[in-house]
C-alpha cells in the first residue's frame, strides 16, 4: 500500500474514530486502527479508516488522498495519532506499507513503525449486507432515514439523564423507539427522565408496529459527533442485536457512505417510561429560559452534597418565583425572579437544581414551561411539542 493524504482529513479521521479504540486490550490488535486504501475503476481514490472495542465500530472515508497502491495495514493507534498529530506544518503525508512495517513519511521527517496482520483485525458489520438481507446478515428489525441535525438533537436532549452507576445496565443507555414516521429517545437515571420525539425522513420502511432498541450511551456519545453536516442523511438499521448508521450515501446502501457507526444493544428492559410522565398536574408556570436558567444557577451555588435541594415557591399573586437554599457550613441564597404566566394555586417544592439547569441546557426554546401537582409529586419540564422531561422532587424537611 503507498497513498499520499491530506494530513488535516487524515487526523481528523483518526481522532473519531479512536474514540472506539480502547486503550487497553488483551488483544493489541483491537488497539490498532485499519487504514485500507481503495482505488476504484472509475478513477480517484478512497482512504477507508476503521476502529473497534468489540462492542462499537466506526468506520471512516476519507477522499483527499491519492492512493499509488491499494492495500490495507492494521497500525497502533496511540503512535499513529501522535506522529500525524506532531507534523502539523506538513499539508500531506505518505504512508508506505512493506512487509510487518509501514513508513509515514513528511518534508523533513521518516517514521517507521511496526503493524498487525490486517487478518486479525475483527469483520465490521456492513450496512449495505445488513439493508439487502445477505445470507451473512442479521435479520433487519427497522430500517429509517433521519436527517442528522434531528438525530443530533434527539441525542442531546436526552444523553445528559442517562444513568452513571453501572448497577442498573438497562438504564445505561437511551430507548430508541422508531413508531412510523416519528422517532422517540428516552433516558432516565430513576431520579429524572427526558423524552424528545423527531420526525423520519422520505425512503423508510414503512413498519406495522412500533420497534425499540436501548442504545448504549457512549456509542450514542459517537454518534453525535460523527454529525458534521445537519441536512446530511442518515441511514439506521436495527437487527436484533446491533444499531447500523451509515452517514450519507443512500438508504439502500448502494452509494457508499462517509461514515458508519456500529454498536452492540444493550440487553435487558427499559423501564415503562410513559407511567412515569404525569398526566394530571393542575399548575402550569411559564418562564423565560434564560431567566429561569440564572435564579436556579445561582441558587445552586449555597447548596452541597448533603443539602443539595433548592426551596421552590411559586406564587400566583406575584407572579414570582422565590428561591432559596442553605449549606450549615456557607450560608444561605435567596433568589426572585419573575413569572411569564402562572395557571393554578401558589406551590412550595424542592428540586435538585443541577438537574433543572441541565434540561435548561439543552433547550433551544426561550419559553419554558413547568407542570406540578404537589410537593410530593414529580415535576414535568416542557418545551416546543417534542421535549417532555421528568424530575423527581426532594424533600424539604
Amino acid at each position: 500500500m503507498k497513498v499520499i493524504c491530506d494530513r488535516a482529513a487524515l487526523l481528523s479521521a483518526i481522532n473519531a474514530v479512536a474514540r472506539a479504540v480502547p486503550s487497553r486490550s488483551p488483544r493489541p490488535q483491537l488497539q490498532c486502527i485499519k487504514i485500507a486504501a481503495v482505488k476504484p475503476a472509475k478513477g480517484g481514490g478512497e482512504l477507508v479508516v476503521s476502529g473497534t472495542d468489540l462492542e462499537v465500530a466506526i468506520r471512516l472515508s476519507i477522499s483527499q488522498v491519492e492512493v499509488n497502491q491499494p492495500g490495507e495495514v492494521l497500525i497502533p493507534s496511540d503512535k499513529l495519532r501522535q506522529i500525524v498529530s506532531a507534523e502539523s506544518n506538513e499539508p500531506t503525508l505518505t504512508l508506505e506499507v512493506a512487509g510487518d512495517h509501514v513508513t509515514i513519511r513528511g518534508a523533513d521527517a521518516t517514521f517507521k513503525l511496526n503493524t498487525y496482520p490486517v487478518a486479525d483485525f475483527p469483520p465490521l458489520a456492513s450496512y449495505a449486507e445488513t439493508v439487502a438481507q445477505t445470507s451473512a446478515a442479521p435479520r433487519t428489525r427497522t430500517n429509517f432515514g433521519i436527517g442528522a441535525g434531528v438525530l443530533r438533537t434527539l441525542a442531546d436532549r436526552t444523553l445528559f439523564a442517562t444513568a452513571k452507576e453501572q448497577s442498573r445496565y438497562a438504564i445505561n443507555g437511551v430507548l430508541m423507539k422508531r413508531d412510523g414516521k416519528k422517532l422517540t429517545m428516552v433516558a432516565t437515571d430513576g431520579k429524572r427522565l427526558a423524552l424528545c420525539n423527531g420526525g423520519l425522513g422520505a425512503g423508510s420502511s414503512k413498519d406495522d408496529k412500533a420497534v425499540s432498541a436501548i442504545i448504549p450511551t457512549k456509542a450514542l456519545q459517537m454518534l453525535r459527533d460523527l454529525v458534521g453536516d445537519v441536512e446530511e442523511p442518515v441511514h439506521v438499521v436495527l437487527t436484533d442485536s446491533q444499531l447500523i448508521c451509515a452517514f450519507g450515501g443512500d438508504i439502500s446502501g448502494k452509494e457508499p457512505a462517509r461514515a458508519t457507526l456500529t454498536s452492540n444493544l444493550v440487553e435487558g428492559t427499559f423501564p415503562p417510561y410513559e407511567d412515569v410522565i404525569p398526566k394530571e398536574q393542575d399548575r402550569r408556570v411559564t418562564f423565560d429560559r434564560d431567566v429561569l436558567r440564572s435564579a436556579v444557577s445561582r441558587a445552586s451555588l449555597l447548596t452541597t452534597e448533603e443539602s443539595r435541594a433548592v426551596r421552590m415557591k411559586f406564587s400566583n399573586t406575584g407572579k414570582q418565583l422565590h428561591l432559596s437554599s442553605r449549606a450549615a457550613e456557607m450560608g444561605e441564597a435567596d433568589i426572585r425572579c419573575d413569572i411569564a404566566k402562572f395557571e393554578g394555586d401558589d406551590i412550595e417544592i424542592g428540586f435538585n437544581p443541577n438537574y433543572i439547569v441541565d434540561a435548561l441546557k439543552v433547550i433551544p426554546e426561550t419559553e419554558v414551561i413547568i407542570e406540578l401537582k404537589a410537593a410530593n409529586k414529580p415535576g414535568l419540564v416542557k418545551a416546543g411539542a417534542d421535549f417532555v422531561y421528568v424530575v423527581m422532587p426532594l424533600n424539604l424537611t
